[in-house]
């Protein structure tokens, strides 16, 4: 395999990292940097960065790599053929019109999380700020196609060969509330039935008595199924389980040492992943270690993977502190309130901590649809939400991705609120069994 020569007239962690992943980690290239021009003017494959050179592959620069820190950027928005795109320059001189590096930096940094904004209710970083969704380009995988198109570019102008990028599915689910009924105790359970009676709701009541007396099976047990078309399909899944040890109004699993839910963990463990899916308030003290600790004990396996309840990443806290657990994958890295790619891609990448100037063992991996932002926020009917899945799902197969979604077990239970849902995902299983697992 060829190795590309960057040249660049400054050498930083900035440009290393975005290099390593877009060069080395996505199109698996050979690459080296150098500031060392008579090097770069007498290798075959040579990639100018911020310097026209006549018949050459050349980028423009901006200044974004060339900085530090996180000063509010603006990143001009232009175009590349059909794809829009930030820090957009002159075309005059340059074989792209725009600056990839410090786009794809910006981008997979999350560099605007770091600019000042108004949280929402639940603490975190807004979708509706992001340059992304302002321009319309949520739920494109940005990144992705860049990347490609440039892989083309560098075949077709550096006379190299660029190994293929191959489309992959994983299926994730959180584990937020394993019965909807069973397992709750004597309060809770009361508590329910004085509100469904207060509410009138006398359907709620009549199927709360058959499941509290076993004649019918809770709405949200999905589990066996799960089972039987992961085995069917051939997929491995990963379970986030939210071991919450004591109960909030944000967090109401039943307890992780609890004999029903032992049994779940269990069973999870042996047929897939296991992680860790920290509660609401693991932010505070030694929570998430204690929640984990007991996890880790019930599963009987080992657990470096996360991914925060109610989506609550707020960079760089919750990668420091996810860092300093121990944990090392991340799948938090999108919206609970939109569909779509907050960091422009499907592909996982090493966390960069922008205020420390410096890649982390954290890898991130990004997701791109969860079922109830499609139901609840996006207020999807279930054609609506798998069709748009299945365009989502589209674009990251064009460009040789990674496609990770999100459900939930009640979504693809028997809860008459999600009726269709089991049917759609099992199809929709079904057709991604025949693409990439």
């Amino acid at each position: 395999m060829a190795t590309v020569v960057v040249y660049s007239p400054f050498v930083n962690e900035r440009l290393r990292y975005v290099m390593g992943w877009l060069m080395k980690e996505r199109l698996q290239l050979d690459v080296r940097i150098t500031d060392n021009k008579e090097e770069a003017d007498l290798s075959e494959c040579v990639v100018y960065y911020g310097m026209q050179q006549a018949g050459k592959f050349c980028v423009p620069a901006a200044e974004l790599l060339q900085q530090t820190g996180t000063a509010t950027v603006k990143p001009e928005v232009g175009s590349w053929g059909l794809m829009p795109t930030l820090f957009a320059m002159s075309e005059d001189g340059y074989t792209i019109p725009f600056d990839i590096f410090s786009a794809v930096f910006y981008l997979i940094t999350r560099y605007e999380e770091y600019g000042r904004y108004v949280p929402d209710k639940h603490g975190r970083y807004p979708a509706t700020e992001s340059v992304l969704t302002k321009n319309g380009w949520l739920q494109r995988p940005i990144v992705d196609e860049w990347v490609y198109a440039l892989r083309k570019e560098l075949q077709k102008r550096l006379n190299i060969e660029v190994s293929e990028m191959h489309f992959v599915f994983r299926p994730t689910y959180d584990i937020d509330m394993a019965y909807a009924h069973l397992h709750k105790g004597a309060k809770r359970i009361a508590g329910a039935f004085l509100r469904a009676l207060a509410a009138g709701n006398l359907r709620e009541i009549s199927l709360r008595a058959q499941v509290l007396k076993k004649k019918q099976k809770d709405p949200y047990d999905s589990f066996r199924w799960l089972r039987q078309v992961h085995k069917e399909y051939g997929f491995i899944p990963t379970y986030f389980v939210l071991s919450t040890l004591r109960t909030t109004k944000f967090d109401k699993n039943i307890h992780p040492e609890h004999p029903a839910m032992v049994r779940v963990i269990k069973n999870l463990a042996k047929e897939g992943i296991i992680g860790i899916h920290p509660s609401y308030y693991s932010g505070e003290g030694n929570v998430m270690q204690a929640e984990r600790g007991v996890l880790e004990t019930v599963a009987g396996k080992r657990t470096t993977i996360s991914r925060q309840h109610y989506i609550r990443a707020v960079l760089p806290q919750t990668y420091r502190s996810l860092i300093a657990a121990g944990i090392t994958e991340d799948y938090s890295m999108g919206y609970g309130t939109h569909l779509g790619f907050r960091a422009g891609t499907g592909s996982s990448f090493m966390w960069y901590d922008l205020e420390q100037e410096k890649k982390t063992n954290l890898r991130v991996f990004p997701f791109c649809f969860m079922d109830t932002t499609a139901h609840y926020e996006a207020g999807l009917t279930t054609q609506q939400a798998f069709e748009k899945l299945e365009a989502m799902s589209k674009l990251l197969e064009q460009t040789g991705s990674k496609l990770i979604t999100v459900f939930h077990n009640f979504s693809l239970g028997t809860d008459n609120e999600w009726t269709g849902w089991r049917q759609a995902y099992e199809l929709f299983l079904h057709s991604m069994s025949m693409k990439g697992k």
